[in-house]
Protein backbone atom coordinates (compact mmCIF):
# COMPACT_ATOMS: atom_id res chain seq x y z
CA UNK A 1 0.00 0.00 0.00
CA UNK A 2 1.61 3.48 -1.00
CA UNK A 3 1.86 5.60 2.01
CA UNK A 4 0.16 9.18 2.08
CA UNK A 5 2.15 12.60 3.08
CA UNK A 6 1.21 13.25 6.83
CA UNK A 7 -1.37 15.62 7.86
CA UNK A 8 -0.30 18.96 9.28
CA UNK A 9 -1.81 21.94 9.69
CA UNK A 10 -2.12 24.81 7.47
CA UNK A 11 -0.28 28.21 7.36
CA UNK A 12 -1.60 30.78 5.41
CA UNK A 13 1.00 33.79 5.37
CA UNK A 14 -0.80 37.21 5.02
CA UNK A 15 1.27 40.19 4.06
CA UNK A 16 -0.08 43.39 4.01
CA UNK A 17 1.30 46.91 5.80
CA UNK A 18 -2.69 47.64 6.36
CA UNK A 19 -3.12 46.43 10.39
CA UNK A 20 -7.35 46.13 9.76
CA UNK A 21 -6.79 44.12 6.40
CA UNK A 22 -4.21 41.93 8.21
CA UNK A 23 -6.91 41.43 11.25
CA UNK A 24 -9.91 40.76 8.56
CA UNK A 25 -8.02 38.31 6.90
CA UNK A 26 -6.33 36.21 10.11
CA UNK A 27 -10.23 36.17 11.71
CA UNK A 28 -11.44 34.48 8.72
CA UNK A 29 -8.89 31.98 8.18
CA UNK A 30 -8.93 31.14 11.95
CA UNK A 31 -12.87 30.89 12.02
CA UNK A 32 -11.45 27.87 9.12
CA UNK A 33 -8.93 26.14 11.23
CA UNK A 34 -6.26 26.81 9.38
CA UNK A 35 -3.04 28.56 11.05
CA UNK A 36 -2.08 32.70 10.45
CA UNK A 37 1.00 34.20 10.14
CA UNK A 38 1.93 37.68 9.00
CA UNK A 39 3.94 39.91 7.78
CA UNK A 40 3.99 43.98 7.13
CA UNK A 41 6.51 44.37 4.10
CA UNK A 42 7.75 42.22 1.66
CA UNK A 43 11.18 41.76 3.69
CA UNK A 44 9.56 40.44 6.35
CA UNK A 45 7.77 38.23 4.03
CA UNK A 46 10.32 36.70 2.26
CA UNK A 47 12.43 35.93 5.69
CA UNK A 48 9.42 34.13 7.14
CA UNK A 49 8.83 32.09 3.96
CA UNK A 50 11.93 30.67 4.46
CA UNK A 51 11.93 29.48 7.85
CA UNK A 52 8.35 28.59 8.12
CA UNK A 53 7.54 27.65 5.02
CA UNK A 54 3.94 28.46 4.58
CA UNK A 55 1.37 26.16 2.22
CA UNK A 56 -0.13 29.34 0.75
CA UNK A 57 0.78 33.26 0.53
CA UNK A 58 -1.83 36.49 0.78
CA UNK A 59 0.52 39.13 -0.97
CA UNK A 60 -0.69 42.51 -1.03
CA UNK A 61 0.20 44.33 -4.50
CA UNK A 62 0.69 48.10 -3.12
CA UNK A 63 3.30 48.32 -0.01
CA UNK A 64 6.29 50.78 0.61
CA UNK A 65 9.87 49.56 0.48
CA UNK A 66 10.03 46.52 -1.42
CA UNK A 67 5.97 46.20 -3.04
CA UNK A 68 4.38 42.99 -3.90
CA UNK A 69 5.27 42.12 -7.69
CA UNK A 70 9.22 42.52 -6.68
CA UNK A 71 8.53 40.34 -3.50
CA UNK A 72 7.12 37.73 -5.42
CA UNK A 73 9.62 38.03 -8.24
CA UNK A 74 12.39 37.24 -5.63
CA UNK A 75 10.20 33.99 -3.60
CA UNK A 76 10.47 32.63 -7.08
CA UNK A 77 13.67 33.21 -7.91
CA UNK A 78 14.52 31.19 -4.88
CA UNK A 79 14.66 27.15 -5.15
CA UNK A 80 13.29 27.43 -1.03
CA UNK A 81 10.18 29.30 -1.92
CA UNK A 82 9.39 28.80 -5.56
CA UNK A 83 6.89 26.51 -4.74
CA UNK A 84 4.80 28.17 -2.39
CA UNK A 85 1.38 29.11 -3.91
CA UNK A 86 1.15 33.43 -4.02
CA UNK A 87 -2.52 35.32 -4.54
CA UNK A 88 -2.02 38.55 -4.93
CA UNK A 89 -4.56 41.42 -3.25
CA UNK A 90 -5.42 43.98 -5.42
CA UNK A 91 -7.65 46.49 -6.14
CA UNK A 92 -10.72 46.15 -8.38
CA UNK A 93 -9.43 49.07 -10.73
CA UNK A 94 -6.23 47.39 -11.30
CA UNK A 95 -6.98 45.43 -14.15
CA UNK A 96 -3.52 45.66 -15.75
CA UNK A 97 -1.48 44.39 -12.35
CA UNK A 98 -3.76 41.66 -12.29
CA UNK A 99 -2.57 40.10 -15.51
CA UNK A 100 1.28 40.87 -14.39
CA UNK A 101 0.76 39.12 -11.28
CA UNK A 102 -0.42 35.89 -13.46
CA UNK A 103 2.77 36.31 -15.53
CA UNK A 104 5.29 36.65 -12.63
CA UNK A 105 4.23 33.96 -10.86
CA UNK A 106 1.10 34.06 -8.88
CA UNK A 107 -1.73 31.44 -8.71
CA UNK A 108 -4.66 33.92 -8.37
CA UNK A 109 -5.48 37.25 -7.27
CA UNK A 110 -8.59 38.40 -5.06
CA UNK A 111 -9.94 41.95 -5.61
CA UNK A 112 -10.19 44.58 -2.68
CA UNK A 113 -12.26 45.15 -0.83
CA UNK A 114 -12.61 42.23 0.22
CA UNK A 115 -15.11 39.70 0.31
CA UNK A 116 -15.28 36.59 2.60
CA UNK A 117 -17.20 34.18 0.76
CA UNK A 118 -14.45 34.70 -2.47
CA UNK A 119 -11.57 35.00 0.23
CA UNK A 120 -12.17 31.56 1.43
CA UNK A 121 -13.15 29.93 -1.82
CA UNK A 122 -10.08 30.55 -3.53
CA UNK A 123 -8.13 29.70 -0.75
CA UNK A 124 -9.85 26.61 -0.56
CA UNK A 125 -9.52 26.10 -4.25
CA UNK A 126 -5.52 26.81 -4.93
CA UNK A 127 -4.87 24.86 -1.36
CA UNK A 128 -6.70 22.01 -2.99
CA UNK A 129 -4.51 22.63 -5.56
CA UNK A 130 -1.44 22.85 -4.10
CA UNK A 131 -2.04 19.71 -1.73
CA UNK A 132 -3.21 17.95 -4.62
CA UNK A 133 0.52 18.67 -6.42
CA UNK A 134 2.42 17.79 -3.51
CA UNK A 135 0.30 14.72 -3.29
CA UNK A 136 1.07 13.46 -7.05
CA UNK A 137 4.82 14.68 -6.47
CA UNK A 138 4.92 12.37 -3.71
CA UNK A 139 3.27 9.25 -5.49
CA UNK A 140 5.56 10.04 -8.39
CA UNK A 141 8.60 9.17 -6.09
CA UNK A 142 7.22 5.70 -5.47
CA UNK A 143 6.19 5.29 -8.96
CA UNK A 144 6.77 7.42 -11.16
CA UNK A 145 6.20 5.80 -14.73
CA UNK A 146 1.88 5.71 -13.11
CA UNK A 147 2.07 8.72 -12.62
CA UNK A 148 3.40 10.49 -15.20
CA UNK A 149 0.30 11.35 -17.08
CA UNK A 150 -1.67 12.66 -14.33
CA UNK A 151 1.32 15.22 -14.02
CA UNK A 152 0.89 16.28 -17.30
CA UNK A 153 -2.62 16.71 -16.85
CA UNK A 154 -1.93 18.49 -13.93
CA UNK A 155 0.17 20.90 -15.70
CA UNK A 156 -2.37 21.38 -18.68
CA UNK A 157 -5.13 22.32 -15.95
CA UNK A 158 -2.80 24.92 -14.52
CA UNK A 159 -2.30 26.07 -18.34
CA UNK A 160 -5.72 26.70 -19.06
CA UNK A 161 -6.46 28.37 -15.34
CA UNK A 162 -3.78 30.62 -16.05
CA UNK A 163 -4.91 31.32 -19.78
CA UNK A 164 -8.94 31.68 -18.22
CA UNK A 165 -7.38 34.39 -15.92
CA UNK A 166 -5.79 36.34 -18.49
CA UNK A 167 -9.14 36.23 -20.79
CA UNK A 168 -11.02 37.02 -17.95
CA UNK A 169 -8.99 39.77 -16.19
CA UNK A 170 -8.67 41.49 -19.96
CA UNK A 171 -12.38 41.48 -20.73
CA UNK A 172 -12.62 43.14 -17.11
CA UNK A 173 -10.28 45.92 -18.19
CA UNK A 174 -11.89 46.62 -22.05
CA UNK A 175 -15.39 46.90 -20.51
CA UNK A 176 -14.06 49.30 -18.22
CA UNK A 177 -12.06 51.12 -20.66
CA UNK A 178 -15.41 51.12 -22.57
CA UNK A 179 -17.65 52.59 -20.40
CA UNK A 180 -15.38 54.63 -19.15
CA UNK A 181 -13.99 56.36 -22.83
CA UNK A 182 -17.30 55.58 -25.06
CA UNK A 183 -18.94 58.19 -22.78
CA UNK A 184 -16.35 61.01 -22.79
CA UNK A 185 -15.50 60.32 -26.58
CA UNK A 186 -19.24 60.32 -27.98
CA UNK A 187 -19.68 63.90 -26.30
CA UNK A 188 -16.90 65.69 -27.37
CA UNK A 189 -17.28 64.19 -30.80
CA UNK A 190 -20.47 66.14 -30.83
CA UNK A 191 -19.59 68.75 -29.08
CA UNK A 192 -16.66 69.06 -31.86
CA UNK A 193 -18.99 69.55 -34.73
CA UNK A 194 -20.37 72.64 -32.85
CA UNK A 195 -17.62 74.15 -32.51
CA UNK A 196 -16.07 73.59 -35.67
CA UNK A 197 -19.69 75.14 -37.26
CA UNK A 198 -19.25 78.11 -34.39
CA UNK A 199 -15.16 79.00 -35.09
CA UNK A 200 -16.51 79.41 -38.91
CA UNK A 201 -19.03 81.51 -38.05
CA UNK A 202 -16.52 83.58 -35.86
CA UNK A 203 -14.34 83.86 -38.75
CA UNK A 204 -16.37 85.07 -40.98
CA UNK A 205 -17.78 87.70 -38.93
CA UNK A 206 -13.93 88.84 -38.21
CA UNK A 207 -13.56 88.54 -42.14
CA UNK A 208 -16.45 90.56 -42.46
CA UNK A 209 -15.37 93.31 -40.20
CA UNK A 210 -12.29 93.50 -41.87
CA UNK A 211 -13.85 93.88 -45.05
CA UNK A 212 -16.43 96.87 -44.30
CA UNK A 213 -13.88 98.77 -41.87
CA UNK A 214 -12.33 100.97 -43.68
CA UNK A 215 -10.15 102.59 -40.85
CA UNK A 216 -9.98 100.09 -38.05
CA UNK A 217 -9.29 101.31 -34.17
CA UNK A 218 -5.97 101.94 -33.00
CA UNK A 219 -6.98 100.02 -30.17
CA UNK A 220 -8.50 96.98 -32.24
CA UNK A 221 -5.39 97.15 -34.42
CA UNK A 222 -2.86 96.69 -31.56
CA UNK A 223 -4.92 94.04 -30.58
CA UNK A 224 -4.91 92.21 -33.69
CA UNK A 225 -1.54 92.41 -34.13
CA UNK A 226 -0.96 91.43 -30.16
CA UNK A 227 -3.04 87.61 -30.74
CA UNK A 228 -1.64 87.59 -34.46
CA UNK A 229 -4.95 87.43 -36.01
CA UNK A 230 -3.66 86.07 -39.29
CA UNK A 231 -2.25 83.10 -37.86
CA UNK A 232 -4.64 82.15 -35.70
CA UNK A 233 -7.43 82.28 -38.65
CA UNK A 234 -4.73 80.24 -40.70
CA UNK A 235 -3.63 77.48 -37.51
CA UNK A 236 -7.23 77.37 -35.89
CA UNK A 237 -9.32 75.10 -38.07
CA UNK A 238 -5.86 72.97 -38.32
CA UNK A 239 -5.78 72.33 -34.03
CA UNK A 240 -9.68 71.70 -35.03
CA UNK A 241 -8.80 68.97 -37.51
CA UNK A 242 -6.17 67.67 -35.49
CA UNK A 243 -8.51 67.25 -32.20
CA UNK A 244 -10.95 65.21 -34.73
CA UNK A 245 -8.05 63.07 -35.96
CA UNK A 246 -7.75 62.79 -32.38
CA UNK A 247 -11.18 61.37 -31.28
CA UNK A 248 -11.32 58.89 -34.33
CA UNK A 249 -7.85 57.26 -33.13
CA UNK A 250 -9.68 57.00 -30.22
CA UNK A 251 -12.46 54.98 -31.36
CA UNK A 252 -10.20 53.30 -33.64
CA UNK A 253 -8.45 52.30 -30.25
CA UNK A 254 -12.05 51.03 -28.55
CA UNK A 255 -13.41 49.09 -31.25
CA UNK A 256 -9.76 47.43 -31.72
CA UNK A 257 -9.95 46.82 -27.46
CA UNK A 258 -13.69 45.23 -27.84
CA UNK A 259 -12.33 43.00 -31.46
CA UNK A 260 -9.33 41.38 -29.78
CA UNK A 261 -10.94 40.54 -26.22
CA UNK A 262 -14.05 38.84 -27.09
CA UNK A 263 -16.30 37.12 -24.83
CA UNK A 264 -16.55 33.69 -26.12
CA UNK A 265 -14.87 31.70 -23.24
CA UNK A 266 -17.90 28.78 -23.61
CA UNK A 267 -18.76 28.54 -27.40
CA UNK A 268 -17.47 29.34 -30.72
CA UNK A 269 -18.63 31.55 -32.74
CA UNK A 270 -18.11 33.03 -35.96
CA UNK A 271 -14.99 35.31 -36.93
CA UNK A 272 -12.79 36.89 -39.48
CA UNK A 273 -9.03 36.30 -38.94
CA UNK A 274 -7.80 39.53 -40.49
CA UNK A 275 -9.72 41.72 -37.94
CA UNK A 276 -8.56 40.00 -35.31
CA UNK A 277 -4.95 40.28 -36.60
CA UNK A 278 -5.75 43.53 -37.17
CA UNK A 279 -6.90 44.42 -33.65
CA UNK A 280 -3.99 43.06 -32.53
CA UNK A 281 -1.37 45.08 -34.66
CA UNK A 282 -3.38 48.61 -33.38
CA UNK A 283 -2.97 47.22 -29.90
CA UNK A 284 0.52 47.08 -30.17
CA UNK A 285 1.08 50.25 -32.50
CA UNK A 286 2.73 52.09 -29.65
CA UNK A 287 5.22 49.33 -29.66
CA UNK A 288 6.04 49.43 -33.58
CA UNK A 289 7.08 53.30 -33.50
CA UNK A 290 10.36 54.41 -33.02
CA UNK A 291 12.00 53.57 -29.38
CA UNK A 292 14.64 55.69 -28.91
CA UNK A 293 17.21 54.73 -30.93
CA UNK A 294 15.33 51.62 -32.05
CA UNK A 295 13.98 52.24 -35.35
CA UNK A 296 10.46 51.55 -36.22
CA UNK A 297 9.01 48.37 -37.10
CA UNK A 298 7.32 47.96 -40.36
CA UNK A 299 4.05 45.44 -40.91
CA UNK A 300 3.95 43.96 -44.28
CA UNK A 301 0.24 42.38 -44.28
CA UNK A 302 0.20 40.30 -47.37
CA UNK A 303 -3.58 39.15 -47.25
CA UNK A 304 -5.77 36.51 -49.69
CA UNK A 305 -9.00 36.49 -49.14
CA UNK A 306 -10.61 34.72 -45.86
CA UNK A 307 -13.89 33.65 -45.50
CA UNK A 308 -14.66 33.23 -41.34
CA UNK A 309 -14.10 30.96 -39.62
CA UNK A 310 -16.00 28.83 -36.69
CA UNK A 311 -13.44 29.82 -33.68
CA UNK A 312 -12.82 30.95 -29.99
CA UNK A 313 -11.77 34.83 -31.40
CA UNK A 314 -10.17 36.08 -28.28
CA UNK A 315 -8.33 32.82 -27.83
CA UNK A 316 -6.85 33.41 -31.48
CA UNK A 317 -6.27 37.12 -31.05
CA UNK A 318 -4.36 36.06 -27.75
CA UNK A 319 -2.09 33.91 -30.12
CA UNK A 320 -1.54 36.72 -32.52
CA UNK A 321 -0.85 38.90 -29.42
CA UNK A 322 1.60 36.75 -28.03
CA UNK A 323 3.62 35.91 -31.24
CA UNK A 324 3.69 39.55 -32.79
CA UNK A 325 4.88 40.71 -28.84
CA UNK A 326 8.00 38.22 -29.23
CA UNK A 327 8.75 39.23 -32.28
CA UNK A 328 8.85 42.89 -31.37
CA UNK A 329 10.99 41.78 -28.16
CA UNK A 330 13.49 40.33 -30.42
CA UNK A 331 13.69 43.46 -32.57
CA UNK A 332 14.71 45.55 -29.22
CA UNK A 333 16.92 42.70 -28.29
CA UNK A 334 18.59 43.06 -31.57
CA UNK A 335 18.55 46.65 -31.65
CA UNK A 336 20.47 46.36 -27.73
CA UNK A 337 22.56 43.78 -29.11
CA UNK A 338 23.80 46.02 -31.85
CA UNK A 339 24.08 48.96 -29.79
CA UNK A 340 26.40 47.54 -27.51
CA UNK A 341 28.69 45.94 -30.51
CA UNK A 342 28.20 49.51 -31.89
CA UNK A 343 27.23 48.04 -35.28
CA UNK A 344 24.72 49.67 -37.92
CA UNK A 345 21.44 48.30 -38.71
CA UNK A 346 21.49 46.96 -42.79
CA UNK A 347 18.08 46.42 -43.47
CA UNK A 348 14.66 47.95 -41.98
CA UNK A 349 13.14 45.85 -39.36
CA UNK A 350 10.21 43.46 -40.45
CA UNK A 351 7.14 41.64 -39.61
CA UNK A 352 5.33 39.89 -42.40
CA UNK A 353 2.23 38.30 -42.21
CA UNK A 354 0.69 36.66 -45.00
CA UNK A 355 -2.81 34.62 -44.59
CA UNK A 356 -3.29 32.42 -46.99
CA UNK A 357 -6.62 29.65 -47.85
CA UNK A 358 -6.24 25.78 -48.97
CA UNK A 359 -9.91 24.74 -50.61
CA UNK A 360 -8.33 21.63 -51.09
CA UNK A 361 -7.71 21.06 -47.50
CA UNK A 362 -10.16 22.82 -46.11
CA UNK A 363 -7.63 24.99 -44.29
CA UNK A 364 -6.19 28.45 -44.09
CA UNK A 365 -2.92 29.55 -42.54
CA UNK A 366 -1.37 32.26 -41.14
CA UNK A 367 2.32 33.18 -41.34
CA UNK A 368 3.79 35.79 -39.10
CA UNK A 369 7.62 36.10 -40.20
CA UNK A 370 10.37 38.46 -38.83
CA UNK A 371 13.67 39.12 -39.69
CA UNK A 372 15.13 40.02 -36.13
CA UNK A 373 17.59 37.79 -34.21
CA UNK A 374 16.07 34.37 -34.75
CA UNK A 375 16.57 31.58 -32.16
CA UNK A 376 19.35 28.41 -31.77
CA UNK A 377 18.47 24.91 -32.56
CA UNK A 378 18.08 24.18 -29.25
CA UNK A 379 15.55 26.99 -28.22
CA UNK A 380 13.69 26.49 -30.96
CA UNK A 381 13.05 23.01 -30.22
CA UNK A 382 11.07 24.38 -26.89
CA UNK A 383 9.92 27.47 -27.42
CA UNK A 384 6.49 25.92 -26.57
CA UNK A 385 7.43 24.01 -23.61
CA UNK A 386 5.60 24.92 -20.58
CA UNK A 387 7.26 27.04 -18.00
CA UNK A 388 10.53 27.08 -20.95
CA UNK A 389 11.76 31.13 -21.37
CA UNK A 390 14.96 32.61 -22.68
CA UNK A 391 13.87 36.23 -21.04
CA UNK A 392 15.28 37.34 -17.53
CA UNK A 393 13.29 36.57 -14.52
CA UNK A 394 10.33 39.24 -14.16
CA UNK A 395 10.37 39.71 -18.43
CA UNK A 396 8.06 36.61 -19.09
CA UNK A 397 7.38 33.41 -17.79
CA UNK A 398 7.62 31.17 -20.70
CA UNK A 399 3.58 30.31 -20.92
CA UNK A 400 2.60 32.56 -24.07
CA UNK A 401 3.73 30.30 -26.67
CA UNK A 402 2.72 26.86 -24.24
CA UNK A 403 -0.64 28.33 -24.46
CA UNK A 404 -0.78 29.57 -28.56
CA UNK A 405 0.33 25.61 -28.77
CA UNK A 406 -2.92 24.40 -26.45
CA UNK A 407 -5.17 27.26 -27.83
CA UNK A 408 -4.22 26.19 -31.78
CA UNK A 409 -4.01 22.40 -31.16
CA UNK A 410 -6.54 21.73 -28.46
CA UNK A 411 -9.19 23.92 -28.61
CA UNK A 412 -9.00 24.33 -32.99
CA UNK A 413 -7.65 21.42 -34.19
CA UNK A 414 -4.92 22.95 -35.93
CA UNK A 415 -1.28 23.33 -36.00
CA UNK A 416 1.46 25.81 -34.42
CA UNK A 417 5.04 25.22 -36.04
CA UNK A 418 8.12 27.65 -35.57
CA UNK A 419 11.02 27.73 -37.85
CA UNK A 420 14.00 30.28 -36.88
CA UNK A 421 17.41 30.45 -38.26
CA UNK A 422 19.89 32.18 -36.17
CA UNK A 423 20.72 35.37 -36.91
CA UNK A 424 18.06 35.55 -39.60
CA UNK A 425 14.58 35.77 -38.23
CA UNK A 426 12.07 33.54 -36.79
CA UNK A 427 8.15 32.42 -38.77
CA UNK A 428 5.56 30.78 -37.20
CA UNK A 429 3.06 29.28 -39.16
CA UNK A 430 -0.61 28.53 -37.96
CA UNK A 431 -2.90 26.43 -39.75
CA UNK A 432 -6.58 26.13 -39.10
CA UNK A 433 -9.63 24.15 -40.06
CA UNK A 434 -11.49 26.86 -42.39
CA UNK A 435 -14.70 25.36 -41.91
Amino acid sequence: MMSEPLLKPIHILLVDDNPNNLKVLSESIHRCGWKALMATDGESAIEQTEYAHPDLILLDVMMPGLDGFETCCRLKANPMTQDTPIIFMTALSDATDKVKGLEIGAVDYITKPFQHEEVIARLKLHLKISQLTRTLEHRVQERTSALTQSLEQLKETQLQLIQSEKMSTLGQLVAGIGHEINNPIGFISGSCSHIDEYVNDLLRLVNLQQQKQVNPDQEIQELMEEIDLEYLIEDLPKLLGSINQGIKRLKEISLSLRTFARSDISSKVEFQIHEGINSTLTLLKHRLKDQGDRPKIEVVKQYDTLPPIICYPGQLNQVFMNIIANAIDAFDDLHQKRSDQNIAACVPNTITITTSIEHQQQTISICIEDNALGMPSEVQARVFEPSFTTKPVGKGTGLGLAISYQIIVDKHYGQINCYSTLGMGTKFMITLPSS
